[in-house]
This record gives C-alpha cells, structure tokens and sequence, in this order.
C-alpha cells in the first residue's frame, strides 16, 4: 500500500512539473505572438499597421519551420537517451531565445540587422518549441494511469493555452496598471521576452529532477534503431494519420487563439485593450474546458469528440467568422469566439493521448513530435499569415473558407479511423507494481 501511494505521489509530481516545463516554453512562444501588436513597428520600416503585422507574422510562421527539424532532433533525443533529457534540453535553448528578443536593437538603431536577429532567435524558439510537443505529450502520457489518460495528457493543452494567458496576462497589467501605450511600443514590449528567460531557468531546475518514465527504461536496450527515422517509418499508417488528425485542428487552434487578437483589432475594430481582455477571458475558459473534455474522452473514447470538432467545424466555421467580422461589439465578439473554442476542445483536449496512443515506445517520442510538427508548420504556423494576406488583397472571406476545407479533411479521418483508446500502444508498455 505504502508503495503503491509512494509511485502515485511520484507519478502526480512528475505530471505537475512537466506541465510546469511545458507551460513556460509555451508562453516564451506565445509572447512573440501577443505582443507583436507592440514591437512590429520596432522592427520593420514606417508602413500601414497591416503590413508591419504582415512582416512580424511571416516570421512568426517561419519560426514554424524549425519545429519539424525540432520535432526530428528532440524526439530522437527522447527515445534514446530520455524523455526528461530532451525535455530539459528544450526549456534551456528557449530561455536563451527568448533573451535574444528581450536585448535587440530597434530598426531605426541597427537598421535591417534588427530583423535578422528577430528571426534568428525566432529560429531558436522553434527548433525548442517543435521538439517540446512530442516529448511532453509521449511524457505525460506514458505517466498517466490507462484509465485517465485523457484527463492528464489534457494538461497539454491547458499549459500550452496556460503559456498564451500569462503572455495575455502580463500584457493586461502592462497595459492597465503599469505602462502607457507610447512606453509599451517604445520599450516595455521587451518585458515579457525578459521574463520569459527568467521563467525558463525555474522550468530547467523542475526538469532536472523530473522521474524517467517506465515506458522508455523498459525498451532502453532492447532496440538499437528506437528513435531512428528508419524506425518511425516502419509505421506509415499511424504517420498518416497523425498528419490527417492535426490538419483541421491546429488550423482552427490558432485562427481561434494566436490571429484573433489581431483580427479583434484588425478587422472588428476593438482596441488593443478590448481585444486582449477578450482574447484572456475566452482563453480562461477554454483551459478549464480542457481537462473536462479529456476526461469524458476517457469515459465515452477519442473518436466521438473529434466526430464532434469535425462536423461542428465543418458546418460553424464561415458562419461565425462572417458574424465576428461584423460585429463592433465586445460582447458579441466574446460570445462568438467562446462558441468557436468550444468545438475546438474536441480536438485539442485529447490530440496529444490519441498521436501518443499511435506508436511503440521506441519512437512515440519522435512518431508524435515529427508528423505532427511538419502538419503545424504548414498549416498552423501559416495561418495568421495567411489571414492577414487574404485582407490585405481584399479578400479576408477566403481565409474561413480555407479553414473550414482544412477541417473537413480531418473529419474524413476522424471517420475512418479507430478509436485509440480501445487499441493504444500504451497499453503494451511495462506497467509500474
């Protein structure tokens, strides 16, 4: 009993502090996003404020393109030499990146040096935040009990989405308590890229004293090719499908999360401060919705909330875009948005459990981190690029179509495919005594 009580209290701490890990990475990356708004101009020549957004999320989406390569090192990291490893390696070029962003000079002191080390640092985060997916998501899983594995791989979610609401938090008080407009566009935007590094260094201290999981010393010497391409490949149905699954959802994620700060301000005509407190508000509920969907996934499966996301994305897309567009309430623009979080968490509650749920041991790391990062570069790191292209040439309209295109193609997989929970990989892992 005692020691059954023992590897519980284990199992719940090292749950806790990855999720710690995984909640400051996520907001070192988000910061970028949220405060763009403020440094765009800081960087990039005098122009219109879509045009300067235009250039700070083209290099938003081509941080995008390290994750694969991220993805690739990390989880190979992870499956030969440690979950935990990889992981602390990840938090450690993140604080760095971020320190980079926090002590660049403007445009107007160094002139085009200023967006290269943008994207350099950028680069950085990306090759972090693309390798931290997979091995949180393998770690978190494998740690879990089978019979909660959805409420705890949830957590995912709720730290990255978590890393988002400290960004939006520390902006709100910036804006509210703290600094005026003209100090925040000057200067204070390099506040929360400081505090990202320092936040970074207490998330390498959790992981270094995370537990290994069972999961991957159990296979440590049983297969020399465990974290090899060669390896993963021997899987092309479960690669297939991780693309097929992430396709739609991180689509729709990151139109509902990341653009629509910008889309309030941009396009519905909200200010800064409105459409940050949406954008925080919305977000709260979505994290605590998160937990709540895992856990009735493992009660009725994975398969009936991603039918569920497939179709109400599908049909709800266009419609409550068109409706935020034209709207000028803050009210209605909550209301609207919170409707379109809530069909996202049908995927992005359990998507971390179903990719994990895919593959053995010795690639779960690589298999769930490498897929699903090639598919996030492609259509979630492009997507706010996207939407402010489409506006920029007249034809923001385009943009809802595309999404909802993107998740129809998803629902087609969700259809056709098993539900892992009934027939997971986990489940041949060693179980802890």
């Amino acid at each position: 009993m005692k020691k059954s009580e023992s590897i519980s209290r284990q199992r719940l701490k090292s749950i806790i502090g990855g999720s710690i890990g995984n909640l400051v990475e996520w907001y070192d990356w988000y910061a970028y996003s949220a405060f763009s708004l403020y440094f765009s101009g800081a960087f990039f020549p005098e122009s219109n404020p879509t045009a300067q957004l235009l250039n700070t999320a083209g290099i938003f989406a081509v941080g995008f393109l390290m994750r694969p390569i991220g993805g690739w090192m990390f989880g190979g990291i992870a499956d030969k030499i440690g979950r935990k490893k990889a992981m602390t390696l990840s938090v450690l070029l993140m604080s760095f990146g971020s320190l980079l962003i926090a002590l660049i000079p403007s445009y107007s002191t160094i002139g085009v040096l200023a967006p290269v080390l943008l994207l350099g640092a950028r680069l950085l985060q990306g090759l972090s935040v693309g390798g931290e997916y997979g091995v949180s998501a393998t770690y978190l899983s494998e740690m879990a009990t089978e019979d909660r594995r959805g409420f705890y791989s949830s957590f995912q979610y709720v730290t990255l989405v978590g890393g988002l609401l400290i960004a939006l938090g520390i902006q709100l008080l910036l804006q509210k308590l703290i600094l005026t407009e003209g100090q925040l566009q000057s200067w204070g935007w390099r506040i929360p890229f400081v505090i990202g590094a320092i936040l970074a260094l207490v998330a390498l201290y959790l992981r270094s004293n995370l537990h290994e999981t069972q999961a991957f010393e159990a296979q440590q010497e049983k297969n020399r090719n465990k974290g090899k391409i060669s390896e993963l490949m021997q899987h092309p149905k479960a690669i297939l499908l991780v693309v097929g699954l992430t396709l739609g959802g991180t689509l729709a994620f990151y139109t509902y999360t990341n653009y629509m700060q910008k889309f309030l301000v941009n396009t519905v005509g909200l200010s800064k401060d409105v459409s940050t407190l949406i954008s925080f508000v919305s977000l709260l509920i979505f994290v605590i919705l998160q937990p709540l969907f895992g856990a009735l996934s493992d009660k009725i499966g994975r398969k009936p909330l991603l039918v569920g996301f497939g179709v109400l994305g599908t049909i709800f897309t266009v419609p409550l875009l068109t409706a935020l567009s034209h709207t000028h309430s803050a009210w209605t623009s909550f209301f609207l948005l919170m409707a379109g979080l809530v069909i996202v968490s049908g995927y992005t509650s359990i998507n971390a459990i179903v990719k994990a749920e895919l593959f053995p041991a010795e690639v779960r790391a690589l298999g769930v981190g490498l897929p699903y990062a090639l598919t996030v570069a492609l259509f979630g790191g492009t997507a706010e690029y996207l939407a402010l292209w489409f506006k920029n040439a007249g034809h923001e309209s385009y943009f809802y179509w595309y999404v909802t295109g993107c998740i129809f193609i998803s629902l087609l997989v969700y259809f056709f495919m098993k539900d892992t929970r009934k027939n997971s990989s986990l489940n041949q892992d060693p179980k802890e005594r």
